[in-house]
């Protein structure tokens, strides 16, 4: 989605804040001894010890704004459209394992994370940098579109997608506290990201993937328990992808609707669909229309121009339009999610769509996406679980290099069709049985006037 600064950020002295000193100090970050003089500048020392009791005492401050310190950055006409994803799962202290929790007498019950109030969310997005805008439900889940992204909850899982200059790892100690408090204890966590296109402007933890895993290691318990570590699939010159997950789930029992996530992140997008994302295209109030109306009406509208709603048929739609530009969009069918993300601006443009829908082929929606928006590049990301994986029978990730080619129709007489080929692709299992997947397309030809197109932008290696 387009630049909405962060000035949207929670009054760090709201009365619905979390109360603070019951957080359980296992889950603060603590720096270590040789980071003492990058304190005041990230402020990573979020507890310190007392000499006497050797008992953690919190530093309220931070604790009750973790993006303490960090100065938002001006919008400067180009935007970091890859989003950071966070996926952390859960199970019952109880015991009571999830497959029953799912098939309990009393059908589709909101239960575990799903009981969280809107307040608590809330925090979660303000220590991310983001705030919810809007949002549905049905019986399996709930979704919201945030100032950056998306943010769904299942009973025992959560997912947020953040774009831009977010800190979404800095929200993971509040998740994991919240689930303490519902008797829910950490089964899995996957974080992602495509490397930044603009990484000078990332907030701490996210200047680099180094640093995001120094941060996560920094949780005294997350890899002690679950011995996550973290991964780069791709060619370091082209673009990759970062990975990070740290399991231990008994899928024997476990049925979590997240067993295969495809993402796909398209650059440069075809500027006659990138006009489509500018707010001041459409009218902007009709007579006796409130302003949330028009923003709804003109969220549709753009909905409909760029054909997104034929992407997910039957779907309950959630779409958002930003001014000056910019497009979010969540739908969801059954216990399935879909999200999309757009930001036109030339030079950056960028658009992504996610889902979990389980699907014995994406080949099909892989074409009608990219049909869709037609980029000069994109890259494809996979992350399943092995059962999943094998239960495909179409996937361009793993098809021969010919069958792999995607061709989109000319638009027009005058121009040609546009054919994309994988230029590499990598994959890897990571812990007892998650795939990690990952390819670049571009395009090969222009058929019609023969060019070639090669690359279009600078890697970054962040």
């Amino acid at each position: 989605m387009a630049s909405t600064n962060n000035d949207i950020l929670c009054d760090t002295n709201s009365e619905d804040d979390v109360p603070l000193a019951s957080i359980n100090s296992d889950y603060i970050y603590q720096s270590e001894d040789n980071e003492d003089e990058h304190q005041s500048e990230d402020n990573q020392n979020e507890h310190q010890m007392s000499n006497s009791t050797n008992t953690p005492i919190l530093d309220i401050d931070l604790l009750q704004d973790d993006a303490s310190g960090e100065v938002d950055r001006e919008y400067n006409g180009k935007f970091e459209g890859p989003e950071k994803t966070l996926e952390v799962c859960f199970r019952r202290k109880d015991g009571t394992d999830l497959y029953t929790a799912f098939n309990s007498t009393v059908p589709y019950e909101k239960a575990g994370l799903r009981t969280l109030e809107r307040k608590d969310l809330d925090q979660i997005c303000k220590r991310a940098r983001c705030t919810i805008l809007s949002s549905i439900s049905n019986k399996y889940l709930d979704a919201y579109v945030l100032s950056e992204s998306s943010l769904f909850v299942y009973n025992y899982m959560i997912v947020i997608k953040t774009c831009g200059t977010t800190t979404l790892l800095r929200c993971l100690a509040l998740l994991i506290e919240m689930g303490r408090r519902l008797d829910l204890e950490l089964d899995w966590v996957g974080y992602s990201r495509k490397n930044f296109n603009f990484p000078d402007d990332q907030c701490f933890p996210h200047g680099s993937f180094t640093q995001e895993l120094e941060y996560l290691y920094g949780h005294k318990r997350l890899c002690e328990k679950l011995d996550g570590n973290g991964y780069t699939l791709g060619p370091i010159t082209d673009d990759h992808w970062f990975v990070f997950v740290a399991d231990q789930t008994d899928r024997k029992k476990a049925d979590l609707d997240n067993d295969r996530v495809l993402n796909i992140m398209m650059f440069d997008i075809d500027l006659d669909v990138a006009e489509l994302f500018y707010y001041d295209k459409y009218e902007n109030k009709k007579e006796g229309e409130t302003e949330e109306e028009a923003v709804k009406r003109i969220s549709f509208e753009q909905t409909k121009a760029a054909g997104i709603d034929a992407l997910c048929p039957g779907a309950l739609f959630d779409p958002r339009a930003f001014e000056p530009c910019g497009y979010s969009m969540n739908a969801i069918l059954y216990k399935s999610y879909y999200t999309m993300h757009i930001t036109p601006e030339e030079g950056s443009s960028y658009a992504s769509f996610e889902t979990n829908q389980k699907l014995a082929s994406y080949t099909a929606l892989i074409n009608n996406v990219v049909r869709t928006f037609r980029p000069r590049k994109f890259v494809i990301t996979l992350m399943a679980d092995e059962g999943g994986l094998n239960e495909m029978k179409g996937n361009p990730l793993v098809d021969s290099k010919e069958f792999s080619k995607i061709t989109v129709p000319a638009k027009s007489r005058s121009e040609g069709k546009l054919v994309y080929k994988r230029t590499n692709i990598a994959s890897i299992k990571v812990e007892e049985d998650c795939c990690c997947m990952m390819g670049n397309w571009t395009i090969a030809q222009d058929i019609g006037n023969g060019t070639d197109n090669g690359r279009y932008r600078g890697m970054s290696f962040a």
